[in-house]
């Protein structure tokens, strides 16, 4: 699976075409028409692909997984926490003590040493260990049509030219061009920013060098299915998709440009001299890589830079001391120059912004935040204002129905609690008024306490006594398409905000679109649905009233049958 993975990140990062599959198609998926993005995937729109079929091509694509460094590895966290700038300046220090004989000092600057790289080393392995057991906990699936049925399989499985059916709240596997769609949009935010989801039209043929936010053709890996539902082929996975390029780009470390090979724009060979000069810019750039110079953030680089320059003044210093003694190699003299050039270097420094960062990662775990590395903090704190360009890029996208007024009837309002997702949660009052009728407050816009008559404490005896009501909220949960269940670790909602909005209000109740049509005591049964529609504002369902009879039931209709027939025989 790494070799994999590593293999998909070494094509990946070679040059293709905006929103090209594994492999290049005559065009980009977006500007073919689907029937021609089928013929060149090789898919099969009625049966699908064989199962045989499908595992070859796993074998010839890969797993449609990103590529991922491997598991926990404690050896290279611990020599990661030795081989830096400064641990290896207070070594050579630590050295030098030794040297002499000076076994006090030496020996508390090789405790400090030792303290702080174990700090370091248990701290980073706990991370890593923890954000490795998160990878076990995603298992995530999807419904592939294959062998002329529709199957569930991994998602790591999909490949190119699968036919893979997407429903409102389902997370797309793989870059995925559509051939069938209704009413679907696709919250596609974290590729593009924008909160409002994209509305797919997989009839459309767009210009191959269209931006993915205007591709509306395509849906992308990643993203969630919030409304609607429709059918498309897999022409890109893993690392080929759009979110796979971001990840790339984030695998890419940023190298000197001293590492691009010397040209002579007249085409011949560079010379010696050239060869020599861009070697010595490679091996510097690689030196000051490993000293912590060019690489990590910019609390690690200042602290590099700083260790270097202390160390250079610590040599001065001993040069001063020897040179004041005339270059005595007396043993006294040797020794104070080193304890000389040890004070000048902050052991302790390396120790306390560790035990300082320590003690930051467990408050924010305390706050249910992991922190992988300890110096990422330093990036965190160093965040003093956060920008953005609309409120829909950090709100939660979660609405609730907070009024609702039915014509002859009066205005229900719900006063929510904390989870907005739980029916269950929060007040709701009547009052026989339109919500025109309610008085301004000039203290608080929000208050309400002239609007309304009173609480409802029993939402199942008002729903059977008002049928201006039931009809509401029979209209409420039928034409929606949101879901809402309860699950262990709470309620969950899939669907477009609003339409989650109607159907909690709907349940508060206990009123649902399963309960309704779905269950052994359904009163519906659905029939067609014609979806919601931007230019006639609304959408029809076409239902069916089903009649059920009990044995009493029947048993009433036979006598009714039976007294009838005698009446016919006396007449």
């Amino acid at each position: 699976m790494a070799d994999s993975g590593e293999k998909q990140l070494d094509t990946a990062r070679t040059a293709r075409a905006p929103g090209q599959c594994n492999k290049p198609l005559s065009q980009p998926p977006h500007a073919l028409s689907p029937e021609q993005t089928i013929t060149e995937l090789g898919a099969n729109l009625e049966r699908g692909l064989d199962a045989s079929e499908a595992t070859r091509r796993i074998e010839e694509y890969g797993r449609n997984e990103l590529s991922q460094k491997k598991g926990v590895q404690p050896l290279k966290i611990f020599l990661e926490q030795i081989f830096n700038a400064m641990t290896l300046i207070l070594v050579l220090a630590l050295a030098a003590s030794f040297a002499v004989q000076a076994w006090i000092p030496g020996g508390i600057l090789g405790g400090l040493i030792v303290l702080n790289i174990f700090i370091g080393y248990l701290q980073t392995l706990q991370a890593e260990k923890t954000i490795d057991s998160l990878r076990s906990l995603g298992n995530p699936s999807c419904q592939v049509y294959r062998d002329g049925k529709t199957i569930t399989v991994q998602t790591s499985e999909v490949v190119p030219g699968d036919v893979v059916d997407l429903s409102t709240g389902d997370s797309v596997p793989a870059d995925i061009r559509l051939v069938e769609a209704t009413n679907m949009e696709a919250d596609e935010a974290l590729l593009t920013g924008e909160s409002v989801p994209a509305l797919k039209n997989p009839k459309l043929v767009l210009g191959p060098e269209t931006g993915p936010g205007d591709r509306l053709n395509v849906v992308f890996s990643s993203t969630i299915i919030t409304k609607g539902r429709g059918r498309g082929i897999v022409f890109a996975t893993g690392m080929f998709t759009e979110i796979g390029l971001i990840a790339t780009a984030l695998n890419e470390t940023s190298r000197s440009g001293a590492q691009v090979k010397a040209k002579r724009e007249d085409g011949r060979e560079p010379s010696v001299w050239t060869w020599t000069a861009d070697g010595l810019l490679v091996a510097w750039a690689a030196v000051a890589e490993f000293l912590g110079l060019t690489v990590g953030t910019p609390l690690q680089r200042k602290l590099s830079q700083l260790f270097l320059i202390i160390l250079g003044i610590a040599i001065l210093c001993a040069i001063i001391a020897i040179a004041a003694n005339k270059f005595d190699d007396r043993k006294d003299i040797i020794i104070y120059a080193i304890t000389t050039a040890v004070g000048t270097i902050p052991v302790s420094l390396l120790l306390v912004l560790t035990v300082t960062m320590a003690a930051g990662t467990k408050k924010m775990l305390e706050r249910q935040v992991i922190v992988r590395n300890l110096s990422s903090l330093e990036a965190i704190g160093g965040v003093t204002n956060v920008c953005s360009d609309k409120t829909g890029t950090i709100t939660q996208g979660r609405m609730i129905a907070r009024q609702a007024w039915i014509p002859g009837l009066g205005t229900y309002s719900v006063e929510p609690g904390n989870d907005v997702y739980n029916p269950a949660t929060g007040q709701v009052t009547f009052a026989p008024l339109q919500p025109i009728d309610r008085k301004s407050d000039p203290e608080d816009s929000d208050s309400s306490s002239d609007f309304v008559t009173g609480a409802i404490f029993n939402l199942a005896e008002e729903l059977t006594s008002k049928s201006a009501l039931e009809g509401y909220l029979n209209v409420a949960s039928f034409a929606n398409l949101a879901t809402l269940e309860q699950e262990p670790e709470g309620w969950q909602a899939r669907g477009a905000p609003t339409e989650v909005a109607i159907e909690v209000f709907a349940r508060r109740f206990g009123r649902s679109k399963v309960e309704l049509s779905k269950s052994t005591k359904a009163q519906w049964r659905e029939i067609t649905e014609f979806p919601f529609d931007s230019d006639v504002k609304h959408m029809v369902k076409d239902l069916e009233v089903v009649i059920q009879f009990t044995e009493e039931d029947f048993g009433g209709i036979a006598n009714n049958i039976q007294s009838l027939l005698e009446s016919a025989e006396i007449a």
